[in-house]
């Protein structure tokens, strides 16, 4: 779509603009209940509704999709992923905001809600429907708002009716959620104290030298510690709220790459070689193309202008690498380039072209749709009478006045650095063909422009018709590497199944692996409560962990069955834990709290080297460390040098005289000795109001997200879609 065609047209913007019209659209089978009886999910103990839920999943994939769309972004298969999980975050916020509502007796009336579209009654017109719905003076006209709305309530296409139906209740939501967090923020105060306390933590400065011996200094392998130490962490801290976990199940794996051979490289390589021979030779590029590439594009207009990478203009898929810039810009018409290397893909080029214009202008434009004649000859009158007081002096005023393109109202008219593909052509045509410095009209299908002339740079980008092939494992290969994938999982079953304990069939995956040359990954995290896996490239792949984890016979040490077949590999998993919400497992901490542990005794041994030293000078010396100073406050418990350290620097202020010296503090990143200097005191005062207002502006900025994701925890939702759409029936 070229830049101009950013001038959207009123009748479309409402829909986009006022909330989820609820469009039939077709989703894949992850976005539908398969009638499990564990359902969806649910909210506060409230079973989600599947209609509820596809109708704003439905809402929300169009409207992602119309985004993408007007950005010329591919809507991919990930994207419509993300757009699934964001429809049930929203539905999943309704119901639980919802219910507060009802609560609270909070509504919107018919007036109320006329009032919040055309800004009377002490509301502002939305800025994207003031833009949306402005005459020609370009103010808001609720007139042509209400005709807009008018014309959908008697359409006699029931999508259309059902659309403004649905964005109705969206209206209304939205506008609930602001007096529900209007209502909160009423209650938001921050008392004389408070903010007296806040003024000593930001004002009072302690002026301080210390002597650090930070963890680091001693590799952890210096620092025995024993399965018993361990066990006894454990068992002091298990119940800790840092130690809490979180209901899930964990599964590690590691992979067996599938890569192309030797014989399948030469293969390749002898490929490309006769389609670079007879791209030379063939007539019709474009069937060529289409037959031989791996990516379907063709287009011998200027359209398939290719820049080099990281150029800020380059487009998806139409660039080249930098380091063949020279060769491209050199090439002549009909010349083969290639093969070369771009982004893992082998590409042979044929210049077809090039395109030597970087343009500069500014326009005025006078909307006329497409198909009014009598709209597009006022526009054409109108134009002929602005370009008869018109001059570059008051061209800028003139589009502040005149233009009726909001995308280039706000830079006073001004498209720069663009080449002809990125307009429509009658606009292009004009930048292109008339000298720098001329000032006509235009017309196209968005109405008339006026357009000056204000720049040409000439530059030598090239028109290409490429083939992109890119080297995989032949069927030969795929073949090899699979019975590798059976191999590997039969010896690794015998193996970890003659283990007697969980941590044994885990420590013999490790070792099997590791003996092998795998590499195994750090754990795969599946929580109950939202199952889902991320770092594969297929949705067969995560599904196929999921169920491994959840099946009904699964336990600590279950391997998959199969080898699980990823893009470029296959996957062995085990499952590493099984874990229930509450007290961890010690075989899931162990390994987190070991280096607790080193911590412990590394700061025992630091503590230990410290004491019994008056004299920072001598116990820097004495340890092999210098002494720093720094200045610090209660509200900031950064020790420069030293770290982020909240208890170390909470002691400073709990009682410490100036000149006295602590005893070794414990911190984060390791022990300390510090001697308070001298405590600078706020300056005395009785007005603390700007501490007040800003400690009230922070909690006012943060109410609604924390009100939310605190009734979100209260309401403990339950994300069952995944497992429900792998017949995964939980209890």
């Amino acid at each position: 779509m070229a830049l101009i065609g950013k001038i959207r047209e009123r009748s479309g913007l409402l829909v986009i603009i006022i909330g989820l019209a609820l469009i039939a659209f077709i989703l894949p089978e992850f976005a539908k209940s398969s009638g499990d009886p564990v359902g969806l999910g649910t909210v506060g103990g409230e079973k989600v509704d599947p209609a509820k839920y596809d109708n704003t999943v439905n809402a929300v994939v169009q409207q992602d999709q119309m985004q993408a769309n007007q950005s010329q972004r591919e809507y991919t298969a990930q994207d419509q992923k993300n757009s699934v999980d964001k429809g049930w975050s929203m539905l999943v916020e309704n119901m639980v905001l919802s219910a507060e509502y009802e609560k609270l007796g909070i509504d919107v009336s018919d007036r109320e809600l006329d009032a919040y579209l055309y800004g009377t009654d002490g509301f502002t017109v939305m800025p994207d429907l003031a833009q949306s719905f402005a005459d020609s003076t370009g103010r808001f006209n609720p007139r042509l708002l209400e005709q807009r709305i008018q014309q959908m309530e008697d359409s006699k296409d029931p999508n259309e009716v059902a659309n403004w139906e649905n964005n109705k209740i969206s209206l209304r939501e939205n506008r609930k959620s602001e007096k529900y967090f209007q209502l909160l923020s009423q209650g938001v105060y921050v008392t004389k104290l408070e903010a007296a306390e806040e003024y000593t933590a930001q004002k009072e400065v302690k002026s301080i030298s210390f002597v650090a011996k930070n963890y680091r200094d001693i590799p952890d392998e210096q620092i025995k510690v024993t399965d018993a130490d361990v066990k006894s962490y454990y068992d002091e801290h298990k119940k800790e709220k840092k130690w809490e976990a979180t209901a899930g199940r964990d599964v590690k794996y590691f992979d067996v790459t599938v890569k192309p051979s030797q014989r399948d490289s030469s293969d390749f390589n002898n490929t490309i070689e006769n389609l670079k021979n007879q791209f030379g030779k063939a007539k019709n590029d474009s069937l060529f193309v289409l037959a031989n590439s791996d990516v379907k594009f063709f287009a011998s207009t200027h359209v398939a202008t290719f820049r080099p990478e990281g150029d800020p203009k380059a487009r998806q898929g139409l660039t080249y690498p930098m380091y063949m810039d020279t060769v491209f810009k050199t090439a002549v018409k009909g010349q083969i380039v290639g093969p070369y290397s771009d982004q893992g893909r082998t590409r042979i080029a044929k210049v077809l072209d090039f395109n030597t214009n970087v343009l500069k202008v500014r326009h005025i434009l006078l909307s006329a749709p497409k198909g009014d004649d009598a709209k597009i000859a006022a526009a054409q009158r109108k134009a002929d009478s602005l370009m008869k007081t018109l001059t570059k002096d008051n061209f800028a005023e003139y589009v502040t006045l005149y233009s009726e393109d909001p995308g280039s109202k706000q830079t006073g008219g001004v498209y720069e650095d663009f080449m002809d593909y990125e307009m429509v052509p009658e606009f292009s045509g004009f930048a292109i063909n008339k000298p720098v410095g001329t000032i006509g009209s235009v017309k196209t299908d968005f109405g008339i422009h006026i357009i000056e002339v204000m720049d040409k740079k000439t530059v030598k980008f090239p028109v290409l018709a490429f083939i992109e092939k890119t080297l995989v494992p032949s069927a030969e290969t795929e073949s090899t590497a699979s019975d590798e994938a059976y191999n590997v999982l039969y010896k690794f079953d015998s193996k970890i199944s003659a283990q007697k304990t969980i941590k044994a069939k885990l420590d013999m995956f490790d070792t099997l692996a590791r003996k092998s040359d795998y590499f195994v990954r750090q754990p795969i995290q599946i929580l109950d409560e939202s199952p889902r896996v991320s770092g594969f490239a297929t949705p067969f792949a995560e599904d196929k962990i999921i169920k491994l984890a959840y099946d009904k016979n699964t336990e600590v040490g279950t391997l998959c069955s199969a080898p699980i077949k990823d893009q470029g590999r296959y996957i062995i998993a085990i499952v590493s834990s099984i874990r229930e919400k509450g007290v961890p497992n010690y075989e899931d901490v162990e390994a987190r709290m070991r280096l607790e542990v080193i911590k412990e005794k590394k700061a025992k041994r630091f503590i230990n080297q410290m004491l019994n030293e008056k004299s920072l000078e001598a116990l820097a010396k004495k340890v092999n460390s210098t002494v720093m100073s720094g200045e610090v406050i209660f509200a900031n418990p950064q020790l420069q040098g030293g770290g982020y350290e909240p208890s170390v620097v909470g002691s400073l202020f709990a009682g410490l005289k100036d000149g006295q010296v602590t005893v070794p503090l414990k911190g984060e990143q390791g022990v300390y000795v510090i001697r308070l200097n001298k405590t600078i005191k706020a300056t005395a005062t009785g007005n603390y109001e700007a501490e007040k207002q800003q400690l009230t502006a922070a909690a006012k900025t943060s109410l609604q997200n924390g009100v939310k994701q605190a009734l979100l925890k209260k309401a403990d939702v339950k994300d069952n879609r995944k497992f429900n759409s792998l017949g995964i029936v939980r209890d």
